[in-house]
């Protein structure tokens, strides 16, 4: 047990927030009484507390910052947690061994605020790595108390409209949003050592294409003209096929004006990349390798456990390769019964009510299909599978195999959603027209991107691409149960 543990109770149990706002004010008006400046200036720093405490040794001068987490004070000496998102380390002052300056400043702290010390670790009796201080300086004085330790931010709504504190008394989720940065810069590093170039493209589009979804619009006052937030940045990266680009990826976001679930949320993060010369098996191989080697790096094998909001173990997904590759009419027939492609489209909705799977009056027969995929093949399916030989209605831009009924395509499925896409790419600029305009159903001036048409008849190799959810891919190493919980900040609806 270190002995930062056994922490002090929350501030003046008992009290109301306005009564400790006004005890903490009362200290940041004694702090200026002594000449020190309750909001510092820069303090040069030579270590953080998660690094000096990861690479712990005695007897060694250190200068590092961070938030006042705890503080056990007993009259003449006292020790505290000093910490930020990266980590914690114990401090310890005494009163003869910093100035009488320095001794008055730590009186009037609390926990939440901001100090940098100066002093020498040493390690305690119980074996906990401490620094001993040997000079204060105050950074930030914080005038709302910090979440109570022990319990932190329980709310969940609060957690996410207020992440700040979340973050402040929550190690795990700070950890989980240090592992998606790390795991993004990999992603990075792992497509740049295959020979892909990183590239950008527009946000604000004329036209929203590359997906079937309802996009946000805005208007553009200097220029006259309607556009949208992108929901996805296909057609331009295609573009740049023709171009001549042979291996790109951008990793940006995209907007979709949508609902908001525990998988969905409008503005999310999307790896988009292209292979020339490629097709989906190929860019499946490469998806499965990039899965794998992210979960060995950052979650400690390919055994990744889930839990529910209470903590409570719901399931270990097994990524060990290879991995599943299943046809979506074999899938669909298991579930639905081996005569559901037999039988009539009316007959089908029939079935739709035994399997208990709600469909609406306008859907067409392919959606009423894809409705039974989603709700009892895509929800089931935990351990990765690609879902391959999908149904060409539902994908317009993958190439059409032999036969035309479906296309070169997976939809890669972990933890029961849809995690990647990957197609063969359509380079026959007539069928691609063709495609889009049906698929637009008499919209076609305000649908399908004509300007994209005529760049594929520049000549467009032929190219495999995937799309992977980079929000659902950290839920799925991370065991997150929502996707509040690898997003920094979720959309909330605006509370009155």
């Amino acid at each position: 047990m270190s002995d930062s543990e056994n922490l002090t109770a929350p501030e003046a149990p008992g009290s109301s927030e306005a009564d400790l706002i006004a005890i903490r004010r009362e200290k940041l008006a004694k702090l200026r009484e002594l000449g020190i400046d309750p909001y510092g200036a820069a303090f040069d720093t030579d270590t953080d507390p998660g690094t000096l405490k990861a690479n712990y040794a005695d007897d060694k001068p250190v200068l590092l910052a961070g938030r006042l987490v705890a503080i056990r004070d007993m009259g003449k000496s006292v020790f505290a947690t000093l910490g930020d998102a990266n980590g914690r380390i114990q401090i310890y002052l005494n009163m003869k061994g910093v100035s009488e300056e320095d001794w008055a400043a730590w009186k009037l702290l609390d926990m939440g605020d901001w100090i940098g010390v100066q002093g020498t670790t040493f390690t305690t009796g119980k074996g906990e790595p401490s620094v001993k201080v040997e000079k204060l300086t105050i950074l930030s004085k914080a005038l709302r108390p910090m979440p109570d330790k022990f319990h932190g931010v329980s709310d969940r709504e609060i957690k996410y409209r207020k992440r700040h504190l979340d973050l402040m008394s929550n190690e795990d989720s700070a950890k989980t949003f240090i592992t998606r940065s790390q795991m993004v810069a990999e992603i990075r590093n792992f497509f740049h050592e295959r020979g892909y170039l990183e590239v950008e493209t527009p946000m604000l589009q004329s036209l929203a294409g590359g997906a079937a979804a309802r996009p946000f619009e805005t208007h553009h006052n200097a220029l006259s003209m309607p556009l949208t937030l992108r929901i996805a940045p296909e057609l331009f990266l295609k573009r740049l096929l023709v171009g001549g680009f042979t291996k790109i990826f951008e990793l940006n976001r995209n907007f979709r004006n949508e609902g908001i679930s525990r998988r969905h949320n409008p503005e999310f993060t999307m790896l988009e990349a292209y292979q020339a010369f490629a097709d989906f098996e190929i860019m499946a191989n490469l998806v499965e390798e990039m899965t794998c080697h992210l979960a060995e790096k950052f979650c400690g094998g390919l055994q990744i456990e889930h839990k529910d909001e209470e903590g409570n173990l719901t399931r270990t997904i097994n990524l060990a390769r290879p991995w599943k590759r299943a046809n979506y009419h074999d899938l669909v027939k298991e579930v639905a019964g081996d005569d559901f492609f037999d039988i009539t489209p009316e007959a089908r909705r029939a079935k739709c009510n035994e399997l208990d799977v709600q469909i609406s009056e306008g859907m067409e027969d392919y959606e009423v299909i894809q409705q039974v995929f989603e709700k009892k093949v895509e929800e089931h399916t935990f351990d990765p599978c690609f879902v391959t030989r999908v149904p060409s209605e539902l994908i317009p831009l993958a190439k059409v195999t032999p036969g035309g009924k479906t296309v070169e395509v997976y939809e890669l499925i972990i933890n029961g959603q849809e995690i990647s896409p990957g197609y063969s790419e359509l380079n026959d600029p007539d069928v691609q027209r063709e495609r889009l305009e049906h698929q637009a159903g008499g919209e076609e001036e305000q649908l399908v991107d004509y300007d994209f048409i005529e760049t594929l008849e520049h000549g467009m190799p032929p190219a495999g691409g995937i799309g992977i959810g980079i929000d659902r891919l950290v839920m799925m190493l991370t065991g997150a149960p929502t996707i509040r919980d690898v997003v920094l900040f979720p959309l909330l609806k605006k509370k009155d």
